[in-house]
């Protein structure tokens, strides 16, 4: 990890520590129901102040946290079209396979690339801290694997257009 990208990080790990704190909790309006409070948001007094946590204005986080779920929306950042056409091609691909990563959202917030939905029945069945590490390393890579991806395509872009105009010497 970079040394710019540790203090972003560490906020981040820190704020989904301390909201990732989920008790089961029912329905208040419909009898025998559990949903996450924080998608429903039928009740407001069961949810939180959501918390932005922000490296810039192209890199945030979002957590949105109720009594028994937390939604984390991550902003990636794209520093011009290529990273956006390749962020949003990596994040299209890992969401058409949602049901794989137990916590991925399909459709992220509006304004965000991801989201992912954390439920007091994840909590249970999984360590807390491996669900942060799990979305503190996914912010790692996805930076790192779309970093790498322009690199890729500026070296195949690069080979391509030698190719072409070695044709007209």
């Amino acid at each position: 990890m970079s040394n710019t990208l540790r203090p972003y990080l560490s906020a981040v790990r820190s704020s989904l520590t301390a909201a990732l704190c989920l008790e089961n909790f029912a329905s208040q309006i419909v009898e025998k129901h559990n949903v996450p409070e924080v998608e429903a948001g039928n009740t407001k007094e069961v949810l939180l102040n959501p918390l932005v946590v922000s490296r810039n204005e192209n890199e945030q986080v979002l957590i949105e946290g109720s009594i028994n779920s937390v939604r984390v929306s991550i902003r990636i950042k794209q520093a011009d079209d290529i990273e956006r056409i390749l962020a949003h091609k990596f994040t299209r691909f890992l969401m058409m396979r949602a049901e794989n990563f137990v916590i991925l959202r399909r459709v992220p917030i509006k304004g965000y690339d991801i989201s992912f939905l954390v439920t007091n029945f994840h909590t249970e069945q999984m360590f807390k801290h491996k669900l942060v590490d799990f979305i503190i390393e996914f912010m790692e890579e996805v930076d790192k694997e779309i970093s790498e991806m322009k690199l890729s395509l500026n070296a195949r872009a690069r080979i391509v257009a030698e190719s072409y105009l070695s044709q007209f010497v």
